[in-house]
């Protein structure tokens, strides 16, 4: 008995259509419920790029992190009681056609045995996962001892992991690089 012919499968990747735009202030975290946040008001901005320095365009980038006392609005945190109230812990943007994103947040605080940090996962099309990774910020990235950041062992590879203060300004740069040589260290979840 002979087998039918079946279709090739299209291949799958996260898409293939995102929108434009996302609900106003889904890139501020500082305002929630009309309140503003405490802390270091900073703002956490890069490009993504492809393979060959080739910017993505409308990749969804979101953020999720600690206020600036160290403490998630979730509540799973032990001390998710004390979480700031004007401060919402997540947010969404899109990049724009040279890969740009920007966020308006807080310093992270730190956390028990964790460098302040910043999580940060990208959906785009030709992508066939979500990528997650984490922002870390410190002066001394040499010196940093974190569990997430201790499982990569290339020095090159965690440099790429830190954000780089802009000299004398509340700016943080995080370029991502989603494949290749000098690829963004991401994890799995």
């Amino acid at each position: 008995m002979s087998q039918p012919h079946l279709p090739t499968s299209p291949y799958c990747t996260i898409g293939p259509f995102f929108p434009g735009t996302f609900t106003n202030g889904c890139d501020d975290l500082t305002n929630f419920e009309g309140k503003r946040a405490k802390g270091e008001q900073i703002f956490l901005s890069g490009r993504i790029f492809e393979e060959g320095n080739r910017p993505i365009l409308n990749a969804v980038v979101e953020i999720w992190q600690p206020d600036a006392n160290g403490i998630f609005r979730h509540p799973i945190d032990p001390r998710f009681q004390d979480a700031d109230p004007g401060f919402f812990g997540w947010g969404r943007v899109r990049t724009d056609r040279d890969g740009n994103y920007c966020f308006r947040t807080v310093l992270p605080g730190p956390r028990e045995n964790r460098c302040p940090h910043i999580n940060l996962m990208i959906l785009a099309i030709g992508l066939t996962r979500r990528l997650v990774t984490t922002v870390f910020f410190s002066e001394t990235p040499d010196s940093v001892r974190d569990p997430v950041l201790d499982c990569v062992a290339d020095s090159r590879a965690r440099a790429r992991m830190f954000a780089r203060r802009e000299p004398g300004q509340n700016i943080y740069r995080f370029n991502i690089i989603t494949r290749g040589e000098s690829e963004t260290p991401f994890f799995l979840d």
